[in-house]
């Protein structure tokens, strides 16, 4: 089963009496379903309904516990702390105290023993998330690593492109809507009521429409594919999109990407090309 070693991410326990109606009211997914033995994941956004961070959030006898990506550490800190008016809430940043560990299987490991194992869903793939005191990281990597297969930082992001899964900084950022980049299923619930930018989220799920949306592409005269490069439609050159993430994958023999492509031209088989080289959208995820 594959390992991943999560420990750089950004790591913050939310206390006090108003922890739970404070980060439901600032996040798309229902903090109430939270619970210590999963990781639910949830967007928070701009008034705009931009992403402004994806994290993942589970509880502990503590508290709240939310990790998210490691470059959105004090950004995603001044965010939460920014709402916090009389609410009985205390943000404390607890990334160095902290490792995470994460196992893509549909049964939870055995080992370390006594561990508990959080089910959690970070790759498209049944999975599971351990959270260990920061001095047990060595001791604790080793274990798995005995048992697990330990993927890489290049092995990891490849499987996450060919699982079609957006990433901060290149598919996220806040210019993109959740609805766009596919977190709509696992990371918005539309019954849980208001929180910043919900506005924008349902007026989205009512028309049924976007304008752009996160699209699997795959090489068509197998050349190497590379983010930033903008799409554009045959015949007119339109400029249709662009890639965000790309790599080779072995397992499909194909080089392939991930990208925005805008309405009307994003419907898997539609031909595009990419700095001159012919390009297929297809649906996410390509296994």
């Amino acid at each position: 089963m594959p390992l991943f070693d999560l420990s750089a991410r950004a790591k913050f326990r939310l206390t006090g009496n108003d922890r739970v109606r404070f980060l439901n009211g600032q996040v798309t997914n229902d903090i109430r379903k939270a619970n210590a033995n999963a990781s639910l994941p949830a967007c928070v956004l701009n008034a705009k309904g931009k992403i402004d961070a994806l994290i993942f959030v589970s509880t502990d006898a503590d508290g709240l516990f939310i990790d998210a990506e490691g470059e959105q550490r004090e950004s995603l800190a001044q965010r939460l702390d920014r709402y916090i008016i009389a609410d009985d809430v205390v943000v404390d940043d607890v990334s160095e105290e902290f490792a995470l560990f994460h196992v893509t299987a549909e049964q939870a490991p055995v080992l370390p023993n006594d561990s508990r194992w959080l089910r959690a869903k970070r790759f498209g793939l049944a999975g599971w998330d351990l959270i260990v005191p920061a001095a047990e990281h060595d001791r604790v990597l080793q274990e798995l690593a005995a048992h697990e297969t330990l993927l890489d930082a290049d092995a990891t992001e490849r499987l996450r492109i060919e699982q079609g899964i957006p990433r901060w900084g290149l598919e996220l950022s806040n210019q993109i809507i959740p609805v766009e980049a596919n977190l709509a299923d696992d990371a918005i619930d539309y019954a849980k009521g208001c929180y910043i930018g919900q506005e924008v989220i349902s007026r989205m799920k009512m028309s049924g429409q976007m304008s752009k949306r996160l699209c699997g592409l795959v090489s068509s005269d197998g050349s190497s594919l590379t983010p930033a490069t903008r799409l554009l439609a045959p015949g007119d050159a339109k400029d249709v999109g662009w890639i965000t993430s790309a790599t080779r994958s072995d397992r499909l023999g194909k080089e392939i990407a991930l990208g925005y492509v805008k309405r009307g031209f994003n419907q898997p088989g539609t031909k595009l090309s990419a700095a001159e080289h012919p390009v297929e959208v297809v649906e996410l995820p390509f296994l």
